[in-house]
């Protein structure tokens, strides 16, 4: 291979997009090529293939790099994902995305989104799974594997600390070492021992005053060396001031024309080609960084692929329906759900545009879906992100759905323009269906919990006018709530997709059993979390700021059991029209623990749990870690024996000095719950002491 050719394959060229800010069609993408995000060439004389990549967080996106394109399956948000606890389901969605790329000759999927919801203000939440490093961990790792199934390379990211979003360019993220290896980076020690993603992508931000691109210590140190990570780095879009950063840890450049724009230079085309001249940047390394994306590229097959396999766009919405049913997350009910189906209820529906569709965050994940948007509205903000902020709405519309779903009942539609106003169509109702939404996306962070556009007070308004309200939020994020002692019912769809709607109206109607639980935790107002006030909400746009995340390890619900502060709503809570029950709790020690239990269903429906192990304290601490759930479905009456082996880094502490885990020896108390709080059955058991690693 010629230097010339390695040089090609450790950067990406971004596609043209009509409009966009990064320049005209770039000259380095053959003129017969389809655009993609990313684009590096291949070396057709050595059976290289060339790279093309899209944003895959919601399934194949296309921001505008190709107008001929009739659109892909928009499935639900991660976070919704998240709220499943379901592995089996996330790697369908995955092998979903990966079959969609397939066909657009896309060969690596910007997937994977881990970072920890360490703040209910982040923008980008919606982008991940949780705020738990297991329940991440596990549920990324399936995403991957479920793409990376079908000959597609899959990312994991944003590696590490990509934790807000507001001058995330210039952001510095400050937290103690040890505390970041138990939380964050085992989220993605545990995510790449599970799936071998072809390749990592860094965040935009600085960890300890250095950026993630170019982070010796997390890129070589640890990730390559102390795990052995095998596969490629590559950056965020523009996220690569320095050449150096390929001394550093990262062997790939992505879209170059992004750090044209931000940095006014490309720096691993001629920078790093002029420091190799001058013998600071060394073959060896150039070649590391070409060998680790080969490796990938072969490893997951992307050397073999041949005609690409038909899609079932069928079987593709199946799968987000599935996704989006359980996703839902049932957070209260006084008796109002499910609605009756066999009664003419004269039901309002109000707000959230119900009468268009369902939102989707916004950002480089939005997937515009087949035939087009149902509607789009322009919302704005500063920075390089502010054009993408939108509120994008997916038919069919929750109004319609509810019709099909309630064929006997009378429904009228109120938008929310007044709280007066909507008050008149609550009053002459039986039910009202209020929709409650907040539009969240990449490159901006909310400033308080609330919902925009004076829909708390319509919420309250109503809710005061008709007190058999139900409420059904499509957010990326825990809400304020302030109106939630006033109606009867809470639901939270996040953002569920094309098939967001449908899945809606059925939980509504009884049709499907809620089962989604809560992967993050909804505080009572943001004094309740770590950062009352977000350093970095309104700083101008190219700003340094800094955010001391001092929580360390103990994020989310771990956050609140030190502190011993009550949530709104726990993580792990999610309500069902059915009721389970816990028994036979037996704990075994040694070097983890192994617990077992019988979950029956109690009920009079089938339905599916979500039984939760927790750590609750070990020698000489409380200390709270979610140690592995199952989800269970059960038909009434039935009963099952389920088993559950922690992960033994779950139940030790990292000690930095010597770089391995150390269990304390003596007993460790695990509970068995439906929440985080809700805990029902608890045991204890003895552990060796011991230090592992890395």
């Amino acid at each position: 291979m010629t230097d010339d050719e390695r040089f090609s394959l450790i950067i990406s060229v971004m596609g043209y997009m009509p409009g966009s800010s990064v320049g005209p069609r770039d000259a380095r993408i053959p003129k017969d090529l389809k655009m993609s995000a990313g684009y590096t060439p291949g070396v057709p004389r050595l059976g290289i293939p060339a790279i093309q990549s899209s944003d895959a967080s919601m399934g194949v996106t296309n921001p505008g790099y190709r107008p001929d394109d009739e659109g892909a399956t928009a499935f639900p948000s991660l976070i919704a994902l998240g709220s499943s606890f379901n592995p089996e389901l996330v790697r369908k969605d995955g092998e979903a995305i990966a079959r969609e790329a397939r066909i657009r000759g896309f060969n690596v999927q910007l997937a994977g989104g881990c970072n920890l919801a360490r703040d209910p203000r982040n923008g980008r939440n919606f982008e991940y799974f949780s705020e738990d490093p297991y329940l991440s961990a596990v549920l990324a790792a399936e995403q991957v594997n479920g793409i990376q199934s079908q000959g597609v390379v899959s990312t994991l990211k944003h590696y590490s600390l990509n934790c807000n979003e507001t001058n995330r360019h210039w952001l510095d993220a400050l937290i103690d070492p040890a505390a970041h290896r138990e939380a964050d980076l085992l989220t993605f020690q545990i995510a790449i021992e599970r799936s071998q993603p072809g390749s990592i992508m860094s965040g935009y931000n600085k960890i300890n005053g250095e950026h993630a691109g170019g982070n010796h210590h997390l890129l070589n140190e640890v990730l390559k060396d102390a795990w052995g990570y095998r596969g490629w780095v590559m950056s965020d879009w523009g996220a690569t001031p320095q050449w150096e950063f390929a001394l550093r840890g990262l062997d790939q450049e992505s879209g170059v024309q992004a750090d044209r724009m931000l940095w006014g230079k490309e720096p691993f085309t001629d920078d790093l080609r002029d420091a190799y001249a001058k013998g600071k940047f060394p073959k060896e390394r150039l070649s590391d960084m070409v060998h680790r994306i080969l490796r990938s590229l072969f490893a997951v097959g992307v050397d073999k692929w041949g005609p690409a396999p038909k899609v079932d766009m069928d079987q593709q919405n199946a799968i987000a329906l599935e996704a989006a049913r359980q996703g839902i997350v049932l957070l209260k009910n006084e008796a109002a759900l499910p609605l009756a189906t066999d009664k003419p209820l004269k039901i309002a529906v109000i707000g959230g545009y119900a009468q268009q569709g369902v939102i989707s965050g916004t950002g480089s994940g939005a997937v515009m879906p087949v035939g087009g948007f149902a509607g789009v509205v322009k919302i704005g903000g500063a920075g390089v992100m502010g054009k993408h902020r939108n509120l994008h709405l997916f038919a069919p519309s929750p109004l319609d759905e509810l019709k099909r779903a309630l064929p006997k009942a009378q429904f009228d539609f109120d938008p929310g323009y007044t709280p007066a106003e909507a008050a008149l169509t609550a009053r002459r109702s039986d039910v009202v269906i209020a929709f409650g939404i907040r539009v969240e996306g990449e490159g901006f962070d909310s400033v308080d919990l609330s919902l925009p556009w004076g829909q708390d007070a319509v919420i309250d308004a109503v809710a005061t006018a008709n007190p058999n309200t139900v409420v059904v939020l499509e957010t990326g994020n825990p809400v304020s709530m302030p109106w939630r002692d006033k109606v009867k019912a809470i639901v939270e769809a996040w953002y569920p997709g094309q098939a967001g709607a449908r899945a809606i109206a059925e939980v509504l109607a009884g049709h499907v059993n809620p089962s989604g639980r809560l992967p993050v935790t909804f505080p009572e107002s943001l004094g309740q979390t770590p950062r009352p006030e977000l350093p970095c909400l309104g700083t101008p746009w190219g700003s340094a700021v800094t955010i001391e995340y001092n929580e360390g390890a103990e994020v989310g619900y771990r956050w609140f059991a030190q502190k011993r502060r009550k949530p709104l709503y726990a993580f792990g809570h999610g309500l069902s029209y059915t009721t389970f029950d816990y028994k036979d709790l037996e704990v075994e020690g040694g070097d983890t623990i192994t617990a077992s239990f019988t979950v029956t269903n109690t009920g009079q429906r089938e339905g599916a749990d979500v039984p939760q192990l927790y750590l609750t304290s070990a020698p000489g601490e409380e200390r709270m870690r979610l140690l592995g759930f199952e989800r269970v479905e059960l038909g009434p009456g039935e009963m099952r024996r389920v088993s559950i082996k922690a992960d033994p880094r779950l139940l030790a502490r990292f000690d930095g000095k010597s770089g391995k885990w150390q269990v304390t020896d003596g007993v460790h108390r695990v509970a068995l719950g439906k929440s985080a709080i809700d805990l029902s059955l608890a045991s204890e058991s003895h552990l060796q002491g011991r230090q592992f690693g890395p």
